[in-house]
């Protein structure tokens, strides 16, 4: 049994940093790396990019709606079109810096108000699934398994891994549980440490309200600018490895580069 690590990279913008991205990268196998749109500039893409690639850790788009100021969280509304331009104009960027630093680009993953918006809303999905199929349809698209962003990526072939978040409350019907609400992220390393095993091993968790649901996971979302995030992540794999799980990144075709 194995799965992937995955964690929201390159967020820090000119004098300002965010997240622990030297001290988290090596603890994971695939960053997803902000493109520009939500946060993460030229200069920061391509320290997190030579970052990846000092440690082998899988590349991902991390597309956005252009909303620097929001941190991405805000649900825009854009056009299809827009929106499958948006995504491909991201997707092109951060290939550019992965040409440079000789690591493929291997998965596109949507970012804070635009990956909700994908899980529920077929417009939303199609731009993506449309934009990413149209650079390379080998590149894997991270996705929350059942949802309508999962079924219109297999509607256009493309491969996905479906993803779960170990510091995140999940609502009754599958969701993440808003930011708004008190325990939406969760913060005990071990807690935490024994969501993400009973997700691989089990395929349940304990969502918000205290009903057990069902879940896919191929790949562990884990957030790097938490407080002890460090820890939380070590402990991750720590758990994991006592249960002998491997920790991995998804296989995938993705560009060359």
């Amino acid at each position: 049994m194995q799965i992937d690590l995955n964690c929201d990279m390159g967020e820090s913008f000119g004098p300002y940093t965010l997240g622990l991205d030297e001290q988290v990268m090596p603890l994971i196998t695939s960053a997803n790396v902000a493109c520009g749109f939500h946060a993460g500039d030229p200069q920061v893409l391509r320290r997190t990019l030579a970052l990846a690639a000092r440690y082998g850790v899988g590349v991902g788009a991390h597309v956005s709606f252009p909303d620097l100021a929001g941190f991405g969280r805000r649900e825009l509304q854009v056009a299809p079109q827009e929106l499958e331009n948006d995504v491909l104009y991201q997707i092109g960027a951060i290939s550019a810096f992965c040409r440079v630093a000789g690591v493929p680009l291997r998965h596109v993953k949507p970012h804070g108000a635009l990956y909700n918006m994908a899980q529920r809303d077929e417009a939303t999905a199609g731009a993506i699934a449309r934009a990413v199929a149209a650079y390379d349809p080998g590149l894997l698209l991270f996705v929350q398994a059942g949802s309508v962003m999962a079924r219109v990526a297999g509607e256009v072939g493309l491969p996905v891994a479906a993803e779960v978040f170990a510091d995140r409350a999940y609502t009754p019907d599958g969701a993440l549980a808003s930011r708004k609400l008190p325990g939406s992220v969760i913060h005990d390393p071990d807690a935490v440490a024994e969501r993400a095993l009973r997700m691989v091993t089990e395929g349940r968790i304990i969502a918000i309200d205290g009903t057990e649901i069902a879940v896919a996971a191929e790949t562990i979302c884990v957030h790097g600018d938490t407080p002890g995030a460090v820890l939380l992540i070590q402990r991750i794999r720590e758990r994991l490895a006592q249960a002998g799980v491997a920790v991995r990144p998804p296989l995938t075709a993705g560009a060359g580069i």
